[in-house]
C-alpha cells in the first residue's frame, strides 16, 4: 500500500496517462511529416506505428510481472524514462530504421504505464470510488491525445521544426519519470511468499484471481468491447463517405466519437459507482451497438451528428471494465491481471481492424458496420456471467 495520499497518487497516474497517450498518439501527426522528411514509402509508415503498438502489446503482461518484484512505481518511472529518452532520440534520426528504433523503444516505455497506474490508483482506491477514480484517469488519457496532437499541428502550422516539440515531449517525460519517484514515495508491489498453501491459494498465487468464471466473463466483455471500438472508429469514416458526405466532413468522424468518449470515459465511472457495475455495463452496450446500427439507417447528416453520443457508451464501457478487475483479482496480483487485460485490448486493437476489413472489402462496408454493431450485444450474456461472481466478491 502506497503510504501516498490517494488523491495525490491519482493526480500523478493521470498527469502520467496524459504524457504517454500524448506520446503515443502524437505519432499519428508525426509519420506524415517523417514521411517526407526521410522519403518513406507507406509500407514503412505502417511498419514504424505497427512498431510501436506491437511494443506495447508484448511487453503490458511483462511490466505486470516485473512489478510485483520492483515495485509499481519503479518500474513506471523507468518505463516513463524510456519513453522520454526514445523521443529524445526520434528528434535525432537519420532515416527509417532509427525511426522504427526510437518508436519501438517508446512502445516498450509507454507499455508499464496502463497496467502500473491502474495498479496504483486501485491501490489508492481499495473499495467505493476505484470505479470514478479510473474514470477520471481514463478521462486523462483522451486529454493527453488531444492535447500533444493539436499543440504539434499547431507548431507545424506555424512552421516549427519537428524535432523540436519531439525533443520537448522526450524532456518533459524525464521529469515526470523524476517526479514520479520523488512523489509516490513507497508504494506496494512486491510479492510476499506464502507458506504451506492451499490448492485454491496456489491458483490464486498465480494470477490471483479469486473467480475464474468472473474474470473469463469480464476478459471476454474486454476482448468484444475493444473489437468493437476499434472497429468502428477504424471505419466509421468510410461509412459517412458512402452516405455521401464529404470527405473533410467524413475525416472529422473520429474526432467527434473521441469528444463523446472522454465524457464517456469520466461519466460512465461515476454512474457504475450509483447503480452499479452490471446495470453501467448493460446500458453503455446496448447504446453502443443500438447507435452503431442506426448510424446504417439513418441520413448522413443525422447519423454523422449522433457520433458523439455513440463515442459517450462507445469509450465509456472501458471504466467500468478496468475497474472491476480489483473485485476479482488479489490486490498483491494486480499489476499482471492489468498487463493482461491491457493486452487483451491491444491485440484487438491490431486485429479488429484487419477482420472487420477484409469483411468490408468482400461484402461492403455497410455489412462490416452492422457486423461491429451487432458484436457489442455479445456481451449481455456475458453480463449474466459475470453478476453472480461479483455478488460473490463483494460478499
Amino acid at each position: 500500500m502506497s503510504r501516498t495520499s490517494p488523491k495525490r497518487t491519482l493526480t500523478i497516474c493521470c498527469a502520467t496517462h496524459t504524457l504517454h497517450d500524448g506520446l503515443s498518439d502524437v505519432s499519428y501527426v508525426l509519420l506524415p511529416i517523417l514521411a517526407q522528411a526521410f522519403n518513406l514509402s507507406l509500407m514503412q509508415v505502417g511498419v514504424i506505428r505497427s512498431a510501436h503498438r506491437a511494443a506495447m502489446a508484448l511487453f503490458q503482461t511483462p511490466a505486470g510481472l516485473v512489478a510485483e518484484r520492483l515495485g509499481a512505481r519503479n518500474l513506471l518511472a523507468f518505463g516513463t524514462a524510456c519513453a522520454g529518452l526514445a523521443f529524445i532520440a526520434l528528434g535525432q534520426t537519420a532515416g527509417f530504421a532509427a525511426i522504427l528504433l526510437a518508436l519501438f523503444c517508446a512502445g516498450f516505455g509507454s507499455a508499464v504505464q496502463h497496467p502500473l497506474c491502474s495498479t496504483l490508483i486501485s491501490h489508492a482506491y481499495p473499495g467505493d470510488g476505484r470505479r470514478a477514480a479510473l474514470g477520471t484517469y481514463n478521462f486523462f488519457g483522451d486529454v493527453g491525445k488531444f492535447a500533444f496532437g493539436g499543440a504539434v499541428s499547431l507548431l507545424f502550422v506555424a512552421g516549427v521544426p519537428w524535432q523540436i516539440p519531439v525533443t520537448f515531449f522526450g524532456s518533459l517525460a524525464l521529469a515526470c519519470a523524476l517526479a514520479i519517484l520523488l512523489l509516490l514515495h513507497a508504494t506496494a508491489g512486491r510479492v510476499q511468499p506464502a507458506a504451506a498453501p492451499s490448492d485454491d491459494e496456489r491458483t490464486r498465487a498465480g494470477w490471483g484471481i479469486r473467480n475464474r468464471q468472473g474474470f473469463t466473463a469480464l476478459c471476454l466483455i474486454e476482448i468484444i468491447d475493444s473489437s468493437t471500438r476499434t472497429g468502428f472508429l477504424t471505419f466509421v469514416a468510410f461509412l459517412m463517405i458512402a452516405k455521401n458526405l464529404p470527405a473533410g466532413w467524413a475525416a472529422l468522424s473520429v474526432p467527434l466519437i473521441l469528444i463523446g468518449g472522454m465524457a464517456g470515459k469520466l461519466a460512465c465511472g461515476f454512474l457504475a459507482e450509483r447503480i452499479g457495475i452490471i446495470r453501467t455495463v448493460v446500458i453503455t452496450e446496448i447504446a453502443t451497438g443500438a447507435g452503431i446500427l442506426l448510424t446504417l439507417v439513418l441520413p448522413g447528416i443525422t447519423a454523422y451528428v449522433l457520433l458523439p453520443l455513440i463515442g459517450i457508451a462507445l469509450n465509456g464501457t472501458s471504466s467500468v471494465l478496468y475497474a472491476t478487475i480489483g473485485d476479482l483479482v488479489d490486490k498483491d496480483r494486480l499489476p499482471r491481471a492489468f498487463g493482461l487485460f491491457y493486452t487483451l485490448g491491444s491485440v484487438c486493437g491490431l486485429v479488429a481492424p484487419l477482420a472487420f476489413g477484409v469483411i468490408g472489402d468482400t461484402l461492403g462496408v455497410r455489412t462490416s458496420i452492422a457486423l461491429i454493431g451487432l458484436l457489442a450485444f455479445l456481451t449481455l450474456p456475458l453480463c449474466l456471467m459475470l453478476r453472480p461472481a461479483l455478488r460473490t466478491a463483494r460478499a
